[in-house]
């Protein structure tokens, strides 16, 4: 069921006024013992585990996601040849992460649990550039490449995702106002696709490169077919602030899912303790009440937090 507009994320924040997201699928396997220090990260499963990854979709759907974002946040073409797997298999393994996702989504549909949830969503997830160099860049922007160049990057993945069973495209952990616009007019050329844009930002206020989020989200604001705008990988003590700014430029849904507050060490590739606690369930409240509509995780979110997510939302805006 979808609405005339087609976006694919209003009927399910229409029924129970909010949906959450899942958290972090990477960080959630190497908790599990899977080493994915490698360059394609979770998307290197793929091939090797795909059993591991609909597992880990099954329990955060089980936890309370009505969204799953597929294993191809570091997949790309280029990526896949650069790991040594070479461009063909990777053409085949990006879809297959929207299919392994569907796999956990009919098995949980199957369970007694699913006829009290809407139907969960399966959103393919695009990451930056910066992935794709895995030298921690999509947390500054500041790509020595042009436009054409992040163009040529995107458009082949973009072509796959975009043809997949994926029910819309997350576009996350964007970290720069000019990779947004080319994003955006991937979509643009897409008009069967939907897809939601969210952003990393330094502070309350700013993108990692520097540019206002406002601005980025006004640039999303003219562009049909973006079903919502949000913030993930960013330290949840900006979240609020981000939803307010975001709030003055649009009136499309917004999705936050943040991190669980800690600092990723890029050299090392670790994640080091944060100077803020963050107390989760009064966090998820404050971004509810501010105006979020989906709500999940990132990086460290595994699947007890989305339990607690889930438990917030409906007692903050099922009523």
């Amino acid at each position: 069921m979808t609405r005339k507009d087609g976006n694919p994320l209003l009927p399910i924040i229409e029924d129970q006024g909010f949906v959450v997201l899942d958290g972090g699928l990477a960080t959630t396997l190497e908790s599990r013992g899977h080493d994915l220090d490698n360059a394609l990260w979770s998307a290197g499963l793929l091939l090797e585990e795909p059993e591991a990854i609909r597992r880990t979709h099954l329990d955060f759907l089980a936890a309370g996601a009505d969204c799953l974002i597929t294993a191809s946040y570091q997949a790309s073409l280029e990526g896949f040849a650069r790991g040594g797997r070479g461009a063909a298999v990777g053409a085949a393994l990006m879809p297959a992460a929207v299919d392994v996702a569907g796999e956990a989504r009919r098995a949980f549909l199957d369970t007694a649990a699913a006829p009290a949830r809407p139907r969960p969503l399966v959103a393919a997830s695009v990451g930056p550039y910066g992935a794709f160099l895995a030298d921690g860049s999509e947390y500054d922007g500041r790509y020595d490449v042009d436009d054409a160049r992040l163009c040529d990057f995107h458009r082949e993945r973009w072509r796959i995702l975009a043809a997949s069973r994926a029910d819309l495209l997350a576009c996350e952990t964007i970290p720069s106002l000019r990779e947004a616009a080319v994003l955006l007019s991937l979509l643009a050329d897409t008009p069967d696709r939907w897809a939601w844009l969210s952003f990393s930002c330094r502070d309350g206020v700013h993108l990692n490169d520097g540019n206002r989020l406002v601005d980025a989200v006004r640039l999303c604001d003219e562009v049909p077919r973006v079903a919502a705008v949000g913030v993930n990988c960013t330290s949840p003590r900006h979240v609020a602030s981000l939803i307010a700014e975001m709030r003055r430029a649009t009136s499309r849904p917004l999705v936050v899912y943040p991190n669980l507050g800690e600092i990723y060490d890029a050299g090392y590739k670790v994640w080091r303790p944060g100077l803020h606690a963050v107390a989760w369930e009064a966090s998820v409240k404050t971004w509810l009440e501010a105006g979020a509509r989906g709500v999940g995780g990132c990086c460290r979110v595994g699947p007890p937090e989305i339990a607690l997510t889930r438990r917030v939302a409906t007692r903050v805006l099922s009523g």
